[in-house]
């Protein structure tokens, strides 16, 4: 099957991403969850952030590629919102990468090169009127306009992490479908 590295959101590495994680491994994935956040979690998406600012998000990037080093670079990068930021950029950047799934968020490609890599498919999964991923929707688009294997799942309503089950804004309907999407792309690698 394939290996996976699954970077959570500015919550922290919650009971619900790991939970997540438990169902890919239910299907025979190895999904390593590293924590970025080196065991902190938080109750709200502001706090997580604020966290983030005073850290920076340039130290979580680098956090998340310190933490694949001893993995083998045949992996599929996956992750949470913030987690989007180290899973894009070694996805783009880090030779072997078998694909990527952008939850929640995408970068604009030219924050970590010039194009996205031939031969690196990805997907991109979020809420249609998610106002943070409204920021981020044009690079969505031209990422999938722009790449071969690419493509964007757009999901009835506004929550931002809906995938995570220990979150209020868990959606079990799109969580469920974003799930189904994410072990056949996996299957597909």
């Amino acid at each position: 099957m394939t290996e996976v590295v699954l970077f959570h959101h500015a919550q922290g590495l919650t009971p619900g991403v790991a939970a997540f994680a438990g169902e890919l491994r239910a299907v025979g994935h190895t999904v390593h969850t590293p924590d970025l956040f080196e065991g902190r979690t938080f109750g709200t998406l502001e706090e997580g952030s604020g966290y983030v600012e005073r850290i920076g998000f340039r130290e979580i990037t680098e956090r998340g590629v310190r933490a694949v080093e001893h993995l083998s670079q045949d992996i599929v990068y996956a992750g949470f919102s913030l987690g989007v930021l180290p899973a894009q950029k070694l996805a783009q950047t880090r030779a072997g990468a078998r694909g990527a799934l952008l939850f929640h968020a995408c970068i604009p490609v030219s924050e970590f090169g010039a194009a996205w890599p031939d031969g690196v498919p990805v997907q991109v999964h979020a809420k249609e009127a998610d106002p943070i991923f409204a920021e981020d929707i044009d690079a969505a688009r031209a990422l999938v306009s722009d790449s071969a294997d690419a493509e964007m799942f757009l999901y009835p309503g506004d929550e931002h992490l809906f995938a995570d089950h220990s979150l209020p804004s868990y959606d079990p309907d799109a969580a469920k479908l974003l799930t189904r999407r994410t072990i056949e792309f996996l299957g597909s690698r």
